[in-house]
């Protein structure tokens, strides 16, 4: 969603470097976005160790980003 990426950039450089957070295009590869059952966009998803721990449909700005990130990942 790109009126969701500024906030998307602003949240990650804020949570650098302890979390990282990626973008996936999902028209360009269908296959993984098929794979993690990606349906909305945006969709957040938190993996732990390779796990998913969490999971977000519908855009945010960047302090729900942050707080989303800090109540699901950062326990």
């Amino acid at each position: 969603c790109r009126s969701m990426a500024p906030a998307y950039e602003q949240a990650a450089a804020q949570l650098a470097p302890h979390v990282r957070l990626a973008k996936l295009n999902t028209e360009a590869v269908p296959d993984i976005a098929a794979r993690f059952g990606i349906r909305g966009i945006p969709t957040l998803i938190a993996f732990k160790n390779g796990r998913e721990i969490a999971r977000q449909s519908g855009a945010m700005d960047m302090p729900g980003i942050v707080g989303w990130i800090n109540t699901n990942v950062n326990k």
